[in-house]
């Protein structure tokens, strides 16, 4: 069985699914895209500022759960486009400091035409 996460902190769900689920011992977050719990909306328009909200929605989404960014084991990256891999790469890399195994591919277009999606799977 598993318990439901939610925090105001981050993002409501936009569909019929849970902002992350524990079971057992592991947080499984859903795919967190760049809407700023605040107003709702995806405000930025660039990679650096959906990155940059993304993590923060992550980061939300784990402390809630009781874990943390250091406790991840893996993530999986989507970009609408991969000529923004080197700079979605630096922006990860300040949050995901030990460095969690990891997937990251392009997709045709993600929820609310956003640029990137960044699901987590870590330990509480």
């Amino acid at each position: 069985m598993s318990e439901k996460v939610y925090t105001p902190s981050a993002p409501a769900a936009i569909g019929p699914y849970s902002q992350a689920a524990v079971v057992g011992n592991l947080v499984f977050t859903s795919g967190q895209i760049a809407i700023d719990p605040a107003t709702g909306n995806v405000e930025a328009t660039d990679i650096v500022g959906q990155t940059e909200q993304v993590m923060k929605n992550l980061g939300e989404v784990l402390k809630a759960a009781g874990s943390s960014y250091e406790k991840a084991v893996k993530t999986t990256c989507f970009l609408a486009d991969m000529a923004d891999f080197a700079v979605f790469n630096e922006i990860y890399g300040r949050y995901f400091t030990e460095k969690p195994a990891r997937s990251c591919v392009a997709v045709k277009s993600l929820p609310k035409n956003v640029l990137c999606e960044v699901e987590v799977i870590a330990e509480i």
